[in-house]
């Protein structure tokens, strides 16, 4: 009984910080697809949706499912010039500082193998957890290209807990017009079995009534907007909670140091309940505690 629900417990933690993706790819592969100019080209085609949407800021979210991978990514133009974007997020041991302020992420820390920089994360769950209860996945973090005009980065883990693989973040930027930033964030994985099976009991259990961005009805007056549920819930609703994250660490680097972690956590959680129906998990005062116990933690390699 007590394995089971270990497993239980597991399963639902893992579940409901999946990372998502359309096919495992190469590095080499994704260098091909993605540049400047492509960037640029999406910008010029999504203008209509980064300057009316739902989000109240210019930003577009997209998921896509198949029978053994998901997609979730975020295009946005952020009020931070390139030179900043590329600085901050151009270095392993700052996006720590960056994936710690999501509420499942329980611990990180940037060191060195014989491959290059490497991520040590330990996935969790909404509450303050020993890092003995967390399961860990290693990234491998790969910069593709940092020049005047474009930057792209990977971070990439070919082994996740039951049975996820071949994982991929990817990040990529280009300077725009006043100052701002355009940004491309995405996350890729491939599950088999387990994975599916994990998924559909945390669909089945606490995530039953969850719901994420896509309007899958047109809103008018008298009727409010549904929302998509299922696996594509669960991409959105992650995907939209790493940019945030990405967003109040951009928006802090100009402050004290000695207050940064916690005008990060106070700003993301914030921005979260700007989209309380996918967003809202537990109270701010819950979430501080937890994050500054988790903050001190990760000052220390394990």
């Amino acid at each position: 009984m007590l394995l089971k629900t270990r497993i239980f417990r597991v399963i639902l933690c893992i579940s409901s910080v999946l990372f998502s993706c359309t096919q495992a790819f190469s590095a080499e592969s994704t260098t091909l697809k993605y540049n400047a100019e492509t960037l640029s080209e999406k910008h010029t085609e999504l203008t209509k949706q980064l300057n009316s949407n739902q989000f109240n800021r210019p930003l577009y979210l997209n998921s896509e499912e198949s029978s053994d991978n998901l997609k979730g990514e975020i295009y946005a133009v952020v009020n931070h010039p390139f030179a900043k974007v590329n600085t901050a997020l151009n270095n392993p041991a700052h996006w720590c500082d960056v994936l710690i302020l999501h509420i499942n992420i329980k611990y990180c820390q940037a060191s060195s193998n014989k491959n290059g920089a490497v991520l040590n994360v330990n996935l969790g769950k909404k509450y303050d957890q020993s890092l003995e209860d967390t399961s860990r996945v290693e990234f491998n973090y790969r910069e593709i290209v940092s020049s005047a005009d474009y930057f792209a980065i990977q971070l990439n883990a070919e082994k996740g807990p039951l049975g996820t693989s071949n994982y991929r973040i990817w990040i990529e930027s280009i300077p725009l017009k006043n100052g701002q930033t355009f940004l491309h964030f995405t996350y890729t994985y491939s599950f088999g079995l387990t994975g599916r099976v994990a998924m559909k009991t945390y669909l089945a259990t606490i995530g039953r009534d969850k719901v994420g961005f896509t309007r899958t009805n047109k809103q008018v007056d008298s009727n409010p907007p549904d929302y998509i549920q299922g696996v594509r819930g669960v991409v959105e609703r992650n995907t939209m909670r790493y940019y945030l994250a990405i967003d109040a660490y951009l928006a802090t680097l100009n402050i004290a140091s000695d207050s940064m972690p916690e005008k990060r956590f106070q700003l993301w959680y914030t921005s979260n309940e700007n989209y309380p129906r996918q967003l809202h998990e537990v109270e701010q005062a819950e979430y501080m505690a937890m994050k500054r116990k988790e903050y001190k933690r990760q000052q220390t390699a394990l």
